[in-house]
């Protein structure tokens, strides 16, 4: 069968690919630590759930706007202005995951040959929706040394007459990194200066420690009107399998979401909107407790990580992933990262699965229980002691 030129590029995630194989060890008697996937380890919580029932029950189950319920976009544009984040329901578009609402920016806004910029090592999707959109994928290495943001002066290296879009993802995927206020203020300077658009992948926005915050590009003064805000209801409330995203844009680009929801996906599930909404009004305490509880796995793990000789990791300051350096040990992550998997019964994954600049690092991700993350160290530091 011949495919369309824009699915050649296609690949599975790595997450998935790592998660099937544990999943065979596991059948076959082995057992494995699992710290593969970036989905929480908490259930939903139960007033959320709760509401997503009664939602049914009370007919939640039918056709509703392709952009979504118009009191929970409301509730989206009042909830932002926690973050500083100004904007009307009317620029709010809510899609069946934040997947759907990263992807249909990009389709409304690039050109073929239009290049978009994005970080490498990232969420694999950047590169793919880039493409798909039928953009040029142009990636922008992300410094360790530097909380895992860009070598400014490289980022602007990058960037043509063709630039149309800067991918941003703080905190990222897969390293925990935040961008800094000081980093934004630059960036949002060469946006206006160089006249392109932002899309800013906020999905782990209420993910921060130390009492720290995440600062938005859209919040800074003049970008309001060229940012893309994506975020979602996945990682903060453990929603992933609800799939409820959303994203922030200038109106006239939500128009053209809008449309492309329409005749892609038409609607998102009503239930899942009517929870999205106590999630927004009632979950808060809940997630300031969870991430009291991923603060203290971040420490331990880390921690831990950074006493195995060859091994170095910056200690992340959002998200639920570590990112360490194991350059050291003179192993190709992507062999790394299998022979933990095969001998050592640890899925993780390589920093290559994010992009050529994550050779030399692996990812994990701690949200786990600090029994499978101390069991998870200890079989690391022993496979690597075995190793010589």
């Amino acid at each position: 069968m011949k495919f369309a030129s824009r699915t050649a590029h296609l690949r599975p995630e790595g997450a998935y690919r790592v998660m099937a194989l544990a999943q065979e060890l596991e059948r076959q008697g082995r057992d494995i630590v699992h710290l593969e996937i970036g989905q929480p380890d908490f259930n939903t919580f139960p007033s959320i759930a709760e509401e997503g029932k009664r939602a049914i029950d009370a007919g939640f189950t039918r056709y509703n706007p392709s952009e979504g319920f118009g009191d929970l976009r409301e509730a989206i544009a009042d909830y932002s202005l926690k973050r500083s984040i100004e904007a009307n329901a009317s620029q709010v578009c809510v899609g069946p995951g934040a997947k759907p609402v990263l992807l249909f920016p990009m389709i409304a806004l690039l050109e073929p040959g239009d290049e978009a910029l994005y970080p490498d090592p990232g969420f694999p999707s950047y590169r793919a929706d880039i493409e798909i959109a039928g953009g040029i994928p142009i990636p922008v290495p992300l410094v360790e040394e530097n909380s895992f943001s860009f070598d400014l002066a490289a980022l602007e290296s990058r960037i043509t007459a063709k630039t149309k879009l800067l991918i941003l993802n703080s905190p990222a995927n897969p390293t925990g990194g935040v961008i800094s206020s000081e980093d934004l203020q630059a960036i949002a300077a060469m946006a206006q200066d160089r006249d392109f658009y932002v899309l800013s992948d906020e999905i782990y926005s209420r993910l921060v420690y130390d009492q720290q915050r995440a600062p938005s590009i859209y919040a800074l003064e003049g970008m309001s009107d060229r940012v893309i805000i994506v975020d979602g209801f996945s990682k903060s409330y453990a929603m992933t399998g609800w799939r409820l995203g959303y994203a922030i844009m200038p109106e006239p680009l939500a128009q053209k979401v809008s449309l492309l929801l329409t005749h892609a996906v038409g609607c998102t599930a009503g239930f899942t909107q009517r929870a999205g909404l106590v999630a927004l009004d009632k979950c808060d305490q809940d997630v300031s407790r969870i991430v009291s509880q991923y603060q203290e796995r971040r420490n331990v793990f880390v921690d831990g990580i950074n006493q195995i000789q060859g091994i170095h990791c910056r200690k992340p300051e959002g998200a639920f992933y570590a990112f360490p350096n194991v350059s050291e040990l003179g192993i190709p992550s992507v062999e790394l990262a299998d022979q933990l998997l095969n001998e050592a019964g640890v899925a993780c994954l390589s920093g290559t699965d994010f992009g050529p600049n994550g050779n030399g690092y692996l990812r994990f991700s701690y949200a786990a229980s600090i029994e499978q993350l101390n069991e998870a160290l200890d079989r690391i530091a022993a496979f690597l002691k075995a190793r010589g």
